[in-house]
Order: structure tokens, then sequence, then C-alpha cells
């Protein structure tokens, strides 16, 4: 029955897919399905980790032996998406120096027991080609992701937030999971999961039509509402897949809460005016800008990936 309403549902989008499809199709033999890009807005100040974050960005703290960004790159691979783009600020630098070569130090340890331990990075660096712009002002995510548009350009792309780390052992990453999910519907989702009543002021939160039980058209976003407000307990997490026709739709936004410019403002507008997806994802997350979540997700990844020799 899902399949169905699904087909359904990609029909009310069809005129969209299709001018998409007559856009795309004659610079990408792939097909208007096709996502190679993903963006990292990585500029924040990260303040609760204050003074650690004082001279060091968050993205790269450790969980373990590795920083948080690389987790988030490491997914995006997984899912195919080899172009990797960082809106960065002042201050971020070593985010691209830990994506490059280190001359100096692979000299130094090349030979030994040590070596092994760049091997990951290593296959990272390999296997994707990196780009960077600045955000000047910080305006929120809205702002971020407009920031993001020259490495972008014309074509949908991938969203990931480093501070939610996620996990789906023995099954697709959360950007894979919504890969393939954006081959069936090609319009923009997010990734959503259920969040107790006195969290849910820390989200933006959805209301949907369900298409199956992981699955819904967006009919409504509320960003951080109070627990009286919220239209669901559906929230959304750090995980996007955007349609390119969302960078207007910011250009449009006004600053919403603390004069910042949402992307869940654009993202209501997108569905009225179209369609969005919210896809409760298979796996786990880590809140990984709060202090708790950090040490949680760095106690997960010590007993389930260092001990195991996976990292």
């Amino acid at each position: 029955m899902w399949e169905r309403a699904l087909r359904a549902m990609v029909a009310t989008v069809a005129g969209m897919a299709r001018s998409y499809t007559k856009m795309h199709t004659a610079t990408n033999q792939a097909g208007p399905t096709m996502i190679k890009k993903c963006l990292f807005p990585v500029a924040g100040y990260g303040t609760r980790f204050l003074p650690a974050t004082k001279s060091m960005p968050k993205e790269m703290l450790p969980i373990v032996n590795k920083p948080l960004v690389q987790y988030g790159v490491e997914e995006a691979l997984e899912a195919g998406l080899f172009e990797i783009a960082f809106v960065t600020g002042r201050g971020k630098r070593t985010i691209n120096d830990h994506f490059d070569i280190s001359y100096e130090l692979e000299h130094q340890i090349a030979g030994t027991d040590k070596e092994k331990h760049l091997v990951g990075i290593r296959n990272v660096i390999d296997r994707a080609v990196f780009s960077t712009t600045r955000q000047r002002e910080m305006k929120g995510l809205g702002h971020a992701i407009l920031t993001g548009q020259t490495l972008i350009g014309d074509e949908p792309f991938g969203v990931i937030l480093a501070d939610d780390l996620c996990f789906n052992e023995g099954g697709d990453g959360v950007m894979a999971q919504m890969v393939k999910i954006y081959k069936q519907v090609r319009c923009s989702i997010v990734a959503i999961e259920e969040v107790p009543k006195d969290q849910i002021h820390k989200f933006g939160v959805i209301a949907g039509e369900a298409i199956r039980d992981d699955l819904y058209r967006v009919t409504n976003m509320v960003e951080k509402p109070s627990a009286e407000e919220a239209p669901s307990n559906l929230a959304i997490i750090g995980r996007y897949i955007l349609t390119p026709d969302i960078f207007d739709l910011i250009r449009q936004t006004p600053p919403g809460k603390n004069g910042e410019v949402q992307i869940t403002d654009a993202l209501l507008r997108q569905a009225k005016e179209g369609c969005v997806m919210a896809y409760k994802f298979k796996g786990r997350r880590f809140d990984c800008g709060s202090v708790d979540g950090f040490v949680e997700a760095t106690n997960y990844c010590y007993e389930h990936f260092y001990k195991m020799g996976k990292l």
C-alpha cells in the first residue's frame, strides 16, 4: 500500500522533477537523481566546550582517536557523496589541514607501527575532493547553507551537521539511507527522530502526512517550539538532502528567532509550494554539541569500535 501512496505523492511533484530533469540531463549522464556533493556547515564557535574551543574548532574534538568531523565525512563518502564542501569561519584552518597530507609527520613515522593509524584518514583524502568557503557572520544554519551555494552550484546536495554523530551498525549510514529515498521522491528530505517532550524545544519539529511508517510528507515545521506548541514529537536532526531551489527560498526568508535565518522557515515554504519529505532514519544519534552527548558518544565508540579494532 505504501508504494502506491508514494507513487501518488511523487506525481504531485512531477512538474518540478521534469523541469529539474531538463535542466540537468544534458550535463549529467548519470541522471537527475545523482547526488555528488555534501555541505558541512562548520563555522560555529562551539561555546559549550570552552575553553577547549578557544583555539580549536569543536569539529576537531576527538571522539576517541578520530575528530568529530571525520566521522561525518566518512558517512558522506559511504553514501557516494565524494565532493565535500566546508563552510568555515575564523580559526577553522585546522579542519582543512586535517584533510590534507602532513609531510613532516608522515615522514617521521614512515615505516613504524604508528603509520597504521593514518590509514583511515589517507583513505578519506584519496577518495574525496574538498573545497572551502567562509561564513563571515554567524546568522544561522540557513545563512550558512546559502553561503555554501558557491561550492554547490545548481544541483541537489546533502548537508551533514557534524555535531550529530550517527551510527547504524550493520546497515547503511543515515545519509546513504536518505540518498536511496531521494532517488524515489526527488525532493528535499530531512532526517527525523522521536524525542521526549522535555527535549522538543531544542529542535525543529515537523508535522506531516504518513506515507509509510518511516516516511512523511511535511505539512508544517516549527523551529524550537515549546512542548505545548510542538506539532508532534518528530524532531529534525542534522541530516538533509536539499534541492537547489532552496537557495532562492533562503534569500527570501526573513530572519527569525535571535535574528538568524532558519533553514526550517525556507523548508516550510518549500513544503507548501512543492514537496519536502521527512525520513525517520535507522540508527542511533549522539548530540555531540553537548558535553553529555559528547561523552556518551566517546564511550560508545570506545566500546563498540576502538576496543574491537575498528578505529
